[in-house]
Order: C-alpha cells, then sequence, then structure tokens
C-alpha cells in the first residue's frame, strides 16, 4: 500500500508540471496577455483602411482631400460613406464601423456624441449655405426664396431631419414663406440630381454644390441658415490614423480644398 500510495503521488506531481508549462494560468488582478495587432492596423504612421463617414455635401472636397491624405500615407487607404448626416449618426449609434465622422451640421454630430460613439470633442471645420438649384439658364426666372412657391413650379428639398432641410426650414421661419415641394430628399446631391435631370425645376441645396453661376441663384435669406460641419473621431476605430485626418482636414489642405468649391471657415 504504502508503494502503491507513493506510485499515485508521482504521478500526480508530473501531471501538475506538464498542466502549469502548457497553459497560461488566469489570476484575478493579473495583466492579460493581447494578441499583437495585425500589421497597419491602428498605425498612424500607414497601412490599413481609415473609413470616412461624410455628408454627402463634401463628396467632391473631401474625395480630393482623401487622394492627398493617402499620399502623405503610403500604404493607407481612405474609404468613404457620402450620404445625409442624419442617416451616418444613426448607423454610427447602431453600430455600424468607421473611423471618422463629418456632419453637416451640428445636432447629428451631437446626436452621435450622445450615443456614446465620438472619442474626444468634435471640431468645426467649415461653414455652408444655401443656394437654389435651377436649370441652365433658370428658364422659370427664379430670383427669390419667394419665387419658389410660384404656381405650376416643381420644387425639391431635403428632408427635415437632414441638415440642408432643417436649414430650409429655418430660412422659412425667417421669411414666412413656406415651401410645397413635390418631394424630401434624404440627402442633398439627391436634390441637386432632380433638378439636373429634369424631374424639378428648382431645389434647395448648398452653394458648395452648385459651383458655377449658371444654374445657381443665390438669395440673402440663406444667410439666416448657416451650416457649421463638425468632424470627430469615431471610438473603437484607428484613433491615431483618424486624428491624422481630421488635422489634415483642419489644417491648411483641408481649407484650401474646402474653399475651392465655397465652403465658408468655421465660425
Amino acid at each position: 500500500m504504502t508503494q502503491f500510495a507513493l506510485a499515485v503521488a508521482a504521478v500526480a506531481l508530473f501531471a501538475g508540471a506538464c498542466s502549469s508549462s502548457d497553459e497560461p494560468s488566469t489570476q484575478s488582478g493579473g495583466a492579460s496577455v493581447t494578441a499583437p495587432a495585425p500589421k497597419g492596423a491602428g498605425n498612424a504612421g500607414g497601412g490599413g483602411t481609415l473609413t470616412v463617414f461624410a455628408a454627402a455635401s463634401l463628396t467632391e472636397s473631401f474625395t480630393a482631400l482623401g487622394k492627398e491624405f493617402e499620399a502623405k500615407h503610403p500604404g493607407t487607404t481612405v474609404k468613404f460613406s457620402f450620404a445625409g448626416s442624419s442617416g451616418l449618426a444613426q448607423q454610427l449609434t447602431n453600430g455600424a464601423k468607421a473611423d471618422v465622422f463629418a456632419s453637416a451640421d451640428q445636432p447629428n454630430m451631437n446626436k452621435a456624441v450622445q450615443g456614446g460613439v465620438i472619442d474626444g470633442q468634435p471640431a468645426v471645420f467649415a461653414t455652408n449655405k444655401l443656394a437654389i438649384a435651377v436649370a441652365p439658364g433658370n428658364p422659370k426666372g427664379i430670383k427669390s426664396f419667394a419665387d419658389l412657391n410660384k404656381a405650376g413650379l416643381t420644387v425639391i428639398t431635403c428632408a427635415p431631419q437632414v441638415p440642408c432641410g432643417s436649414a430650409t426650414k429655418k430660412v422659412e421661419t425667417a421669411t414666412g414663406v413656406t415651401l410645397k415641394p413635390k418631394s424630401e430628399e434624404q440627402d442633398v446631391k439627391q436634390v441637386l440630381n432632380k433638378v439636373a435631370s429634369g424631374d424639378a425645376d428648382a431645389g434647395l441645396v448648398y452653394v458648395t454644390d452648385v459651383t458655377s453661376s449658371a444654374g445657381k441663384v443665390d438669395f440673402p435669406e440663406a444667410a439666416q441658415a448657416i451650416n457649421s460641419y463638425p468632424i470627430a473621431v469615431v471610438k473603437g476605430g484607428q484613433a491615431e490614423l483618424a486624428k491624422e485626418f481630421d488635422d489634415f482636414v483642419l489644417g491648411t489642405e483641408g481649407k484650401t480644398e474646402l474653399a475651392k468649391v465655397g465652403f465658408g471657415p468655421a465660425q
């Protein structure tokens, strides 16, 4: 019996030694071991894909800025998702993955902040205001905001929850003119496309969407609804690279590119 007990004890000691060498131990309060990050992930020096959610009105300027940023960060690809700011904010709060969010107004950025998806403090990088998009040559003779209520005129606006729609409502309040649009679109590009295709005689868009004098009618009441554009890093993404992109937009390169299409400076 004594010999048997000694043999059992020896086997137990051997098994314990093997267990401690082959399996990591988990201890309360101890440091955890994290697997190395994939190459390029979170690397501000380059590599990987940077996903940017941006308002539709930023399509041209941000596409150009994305190419400039890629040139300064070899190995990095900037991927954009352009849409109405309200829809983008909702996607983020619903769990969509992105690194940067650029909104066409403060309220939709506030929604993202309140939804807990923004890292740090958003910063305003540009301003914008409305203009009336018309067919080339302005065949309907539209000269003012009030003219949009002319009989027989087909007008398109953005939906109220979209920044360009919210700005339209502010102008309506300031002027006392209530429009009767044929449809309310989910982003400013959809409005512009309907005017360009002839489906509408006029549409309320941003001055940055109609940069030539032909096809655009400016109106003084637009100053009653200036939109500020904030940008921010999204939680859970490539924080360092996202911050570099934000700084790029806020810096000289960003200001230059945004000014080309008519964006105003941050206020």
